[in-house]
């Protein structure tokens, strides 16, 4: 083994700093390491290894044969969002049929895994718990098939018998992109007509199919896994926001990992039952399930075959490393199994100003910073995320080291510091 390939299709800053990581410790080991990215410039130290940058609409095969030039001996899959999974998922089919290991779950399950639809089902026969809710075809709307004129009004009465209110999410998309909140009859009509909340657009073929489902308001939370059949390891569970009837922005809120007795004592049966469904789909590599914790229970709203969005905050509660975990399983060795101990606080945050280097250094010099850099997303800058760790006990010590830090510099500002406090004096 000399190279292993990782494909990338957003900024590879958001693996900060557990690839590079991964990546020094293969080149310890006389291994090269090359970034296949898509999005986003990436430096030496950002990626300590070869780098190029492909086209954003490069081809899964084109994506193949880039690699398979470079010389490498295997690949590992690490792109988001799952359109982009997607993409590796083909491209693994070509690299595999060159002799070229790619850890990356197969095509066929990938297809299921981004087709919530499809996701719903699996889970649902797995035992899951899911949200209620029904599919809307978009080519039965527009009439670009069979002409069936009691469609929308078979549509109103799943949706009357639902409840209102409800949430549409399109049914190839992830990263919360075009959820909608469907709060009664009215809006129902305008989502189907394709010009929810600009009512005076004219009526038109809805763009996608969707999934209208019943809101579960609770704590939003996500886990990785990671493995292969018979050996997975889940990371802890983070924290990641609140849900409800209306969609927010993945990163508005605090996310964190930490003690939360009673839900990690509840999860571990529907973990057992993730990792089932990962063994029967044949998962390879990483997935990372969204779920809302609501009266009691784990409610699953997706399984995305993919890194997960907050992979950074499970690892740094919990001290392992995804990337270097996938790296191991592209070199044919064996990765952790089972529950991943939690060992201390990790808590992410969104300045959306950003934050001056001066402030970051003297953070850094306060507590124990993870990462911070600038969150960029499709393009556009939504300011710098930070994400920090503490050991349980630290929790007194590390809020007085944020308000003297805020006192002095206005950061964090005072709604994320209330936060954090509220958090950490639970």
């Amino acid at each position: 083994m000399r190279k292993i390939a990782f494909l990338r299709s957003v900024g590879i800053r958001r693996a900060d700093p557990y690839v590079q990581q991964a990546v020094r410790a293969l080149a310890a080991e006389g291994i090269e390491a090359g970034l296949f990215h898509t999005s986003g410039a990436a430096g030496a130290e950002d990626f300590p290894g070869h780098r190029r940058r492909l086209d954003r609409g490069v081809t899964p095969r084109e994506l193949a044969d880039a690699v398979a030039a470079w010389g490498a001996d295997a690949a590992v899959s690490i792109s988001l969002p799952c359109e982009n999974a997607l993409r590796d998922a083909a491209a693994k089919a070509f690299l595999e049929a060159e002799g070229i290991p790619t850890v990356m779950t197969p095509l066929a399950a990938t297809m299921l895994l981004v087709d919530k639809w499809e996701t719903k089902q699996l889970c649902e026969r797995a035992g899951l718990a899911v949200p209620e809710g029904f599919r809307v075809d978009s080519d039965l709307l527009s009439g670009r098939g069979l002409a069936v004129p009691g469609y929308r009004d078979a549509l109103r009465l799943r949706a009357a018998r639902l409840g209102y209110p409800l949430m549409a999410k399109p049914v190839w998309d992830s990263t919360s992109a075009g959820i909608r909140s469907v709060r009664g009859p009215a809006d129902l009509d305008a989502y189907l007509d394709g010009y929810l909340d600009t009512p005076s657009a004219a009526p038109g073929p809805h763009a996608v199919s969707a999934v209208v489902e019943q809101v579960v308001e609770g704590d939003l939370c996500s886990v990785d896994i990671v493995g292969r059949p018979g050996s997975y390891q889940v990371l802890p569970l983070c924290w990641t926001g609140r849900a409800g009837a209306e969609p927010v922005f993945t990163f508005a809120g605090l996310r964190w990992c930490g003690p939360r007795e009673e839900e990690d004592a509840a999860f571990a049966a529907v973990a057992r039952t993730l990792v089932d469904l990962c063994g029967s789909l044949g998962v390879y590599g990483s997935v990372n399930v969204d779920m809302v914790y609501s009266g009691g229970r784990f409610v699953v709203l997706e399984v995305n075959p993919r890194i997960g969005g907050a992979t950074t905050l499970s690892c740094a509660a919990s001290g392992t490393n995804t990337f270097t975990s996938l790296a191991r399983m592209a070199r044919g060795l064996s990765v952790p199994a089972g529950m991943a101990r939690r060992t201390g606080w990790a808590i992410e945050f969104l300045d959306t100003d950003g934050i001056p280097e001066a402030v970051v250094a003297e953070l850094r010099r306060t507590v124990r910073v993870v990462t911070a850099h600038e969150l960029v997303i499709d393009g556009a800058s939504h300011g710098d995320i930070v994400v920090i760790t503490l050991a349980e006990g630290e929790e007194e010590r590390t809020v007085k080291a944020l308000t003297e830090l805020h006192e002095a510099t206005g950061f964090p500002t005072t709604e994320v510091l209330v936060k954090i406090s509220t958090l950490l004096n639970r």
